[in-house]
């Protein structure tokens, strides 16, 4: 049943106290009331999995230069002082085909699913390591011990990456991804781009290093791929290096704090998946569809766009609400706002996208949740939350910043 809207009610605001922590509630309220919703900020939302994933799979731009002029084009250009973020600009993630189909041939030839499924024993074994150390100390933020460090291990060792300052590597990194945010202050965008320089000159560093040193790893591989004769640029391979830096751990953190919170608010569900551990792997998808690790996925429209009786104009930027098309109960039924570790289709939701810019490293970070995950709950069958949990504030990728828990 659809809501009625207040002239001036502001269906979707991110800065309300509290929506970090729980953007569900306002997502619903969209669902319900206007589900395909132009802005007062200047962007269109989608927010049923029915326009979502249609969306996803339109084939509408993804660069930034295609945004006709209005309030976010001159938000971002004026406060930019029109520098581009060579990372995410000239990554596969913010380029329409040809030069995105290129790119993801060439880092797909390396990023085969047959070299993630031989990096299992690896995630093993520093999973092991993790809860060694959780053991002997008896009480952790999970973040720190094992969501963060994990996925950055693994990303590392794929790349091929010499010892580093992995913590400054961490901050730049939290840092640049708030440009995957849709409304910032000036201070943080400068940050962002201050950020992204920084990063970049770490990363070209590193390429560097590697082109003196090749041996059997990713950062190789990339740097010596061809497709149809052609090879990275330099600013290519930093911006996908980068690229796979960010993605290969921001997210995946989300995935194992995030679900591993989930199991410990639905005592239940934890125990269902004790009592069936071969549940593990529907269980991944049920944590990526209940709390999506990138909670929104962004497209431009080239041509007007017709969706539920309304006329997006072209040029305009439009969100997919994936965390939003996931909780829809016209899909997944009336009781989609809640975990169901045996749902039959949980695999339905759209938290890796879809379409050409479905995510490269989905198996990747499969395998990282089910085998930290899987392996926690297992190992320890007293782990209890241990104090408030804190969110780390952002919009998009949103996530604990702290998971306080007891073993």
């Amino acid at each position: 049943m659809s809501q009625s809207i207040q002239p001036g009610e502001l269906l979707l605001d991110p800065f309300e106290p509290g929506f970090t922590d729980d953007p569900y509630p306002q997502y619903k309220r969209l669902r319900d009331a206007d589900s395909v919703h132009e802005h007062p900020f200047g962007f269109w939302i989608m927010t049923r999995h029915e326009d979502v994933s249609a969306l996803l799979r339109s084939g509408l731009s993804v660069e930034d230069r295609n945004l006709a002029p209005g309030p976010i084009r001159d938000q971002y250009q004026a406060m930019s002082g029109n520098q581009e973020l060579t990372i995410l600009n000239t990554s596969m993630l913010d380029r329409d085909p040809p030069d995105h189909t290129r790119l993801r041939s060439l880092v797909a030839k390396v990023f085969t699913p047959r070299s993630v499924a031989a990096l299992e024993p690896t995630v093993v074994a520093l999973v092991d390591e993790a809860l060694d150390r959780i053991a002997a100390t008896g009480r952790v933020d999970l973040v720190e011990e094992l969501a963060f460090p994990l996925p950055f291990a693994v990303i590392s060792q794929m790349l091929g990456m010499p010892p580093t300052d992995h913590v400054r590597i961490r901050e730049l990194s939290g840092t640049l991804v708030r440009s995957l945010e849709v409304v910032t202050d000036e201070e943080t965008i400068r940050a962002i781009f201050a950020a992204s320089q920084e990063l970049s000159a770490i990363i070209r560093d590193l390429i560097a290093w590697k082109r003196g040193s090749p041996a059997d790893d990713l950062l190789s591989a990339l740097i010596a791929a061809e497709h149809e004769g052609q090879v990275l640029s330099d600013d290519e391979l930093v911006a996908q290096v980068g690229l796979l830096y960010i993605a290969g751990h921001e997210t995946t953190v989300n995935l194992i704090a995030n679900g591993v919170l989930a199991l410990l608010r639905h005592p239940d569900q934890l125990e269902l998946l004790r009592a069936q551990p071969d549940l593990i792997g529907n269980a991944v998808e049920e944590f990526l569809r209940y709390d999506s690790p990138v909670q929104q996925s962004r497209r431009i429209t080239l041509e007007p766009y017709r969706v539920r009786g309304k006329e997006i104009p072209a040029g305009v930027f439009v969100i997919a609400g994936l965390a939003a098309a996931n909780r829809d109960d016209r899909f997944f039924g009336p009781d989609a706002d809640q975990l169901r570790v045996d749902r039959a289709d949980a695999r339905h939701h759209v938290s890796f996208g879809a379409g050409p810019h479905h995510c490269l490293g989905a198996a990747l970070a499969r395998l990282e949740g089910r085998v930290a995950i899987g392996r926690l709950v297992q190992r320890f069958p007293s782990l209890a939350l241990d104090g408030p949990v804190r969110w780390n504030g952002r919009i998009n990728l949103r996530g604990p910043a702290t998971l306080p828990v007891a073993v």
